[in-house]
């Protein structure tokens, strides 16, 4: 299988949100990124549990949920019943980070760990075999169309080689300022998923961008 695409709703047009989930259930992207946003843990506020339920009323594709918030654990049961299928946590976010992760497991879950651009991968290395998902955040967390920081390249390539020894089905997940122009290079270095936001939704034709992200090499991911 391809890499996988996964375009964020937050950049979506929300007078036409319905619209736009169509748009990309129709589309050969593979999930929905939902980034959920507290004004604490990043400096920005998104949306919360009815915006979530109505885009899973027309989804039909896996929510792959993105919890950029504090206390994560308060929220994983109604996330879960929301609809997520993957729930993703920030590794600064969480005090006893196993006890979080085995909570997103027992909601029926696929586990996820995000870590911001100065986090080295190196913290996950106790955890990395009880993962579904690594997302290498590439941008800082908090707003959209930020600028890719480099460094991401190198990120990525370390935690592609201790997954090889620990955890080979690993999914390597990169969220900021993913786009055309380096998305074949973050394939090169490991990454198996990608969140595209503006990249998608500014574009003239976003299916058309999303069918061009898919096709850009031929990287593989299992699932």
């Amino acid at each position: 299988m391809k890499h996988l695409i996964a375009p964020s709703i937050l950049a979506a047009d929300f007078a036409n949100l319905q619209r736009d989930t169509e748009m990309i259930n129709e589309s050969v992207a593979d999930w929905f990124h939902v980034d959920v946003m507290d004004g604490v843990f990043v400096p920005n506020i998104s949306y919360g549990f009815p915006v979530m339920e109505a885009i899973k009323k027309y989804a039909t594709k896996p929510l792959d949920v993105h919890l950029m918030i504090v206390n994560p654990d308060a929220y994983i049961e109604r996330f879960a019943v929301a609809g997520a299928e993957v729930i993703t946590v920030h590794y600064e976010a969480c005090v006893h980070l196993h006890r979080t992760v085995q909570a997103i497991k027992a909601a029926g879950c696929k586990a996820g760990v995000a870590l911001n651009p100065h986090t080295p991968v190196s913290v996950l290395n106790d955890i990395l075999v009880d993962l579904d998902l690594v997302l290498i955040m590439s941008v800082n967390p908090g707003f959209g169309g930020q600028r890719f920081i480099q460094n991401t390249y190198r990120k990525i390539s370390a935690l592609k080689a201790m997954a090889m020894t620990i955890h080979p089905n690993l999914i390597i997940e990169v969220d900021g300022g993913v786009g055309l122009q380096n998305i074949g290079l973050l394939v090169e270095a490991g990454a198996t998923a990608f969140v595209a936001g503006s990249a998608v939704f500014a574009a003239e034709s976003p299916a058309k961008m999303i069918s061009d992200l898919k096709n850009v090499s031929t990287g593989t991911v299992n699932l």
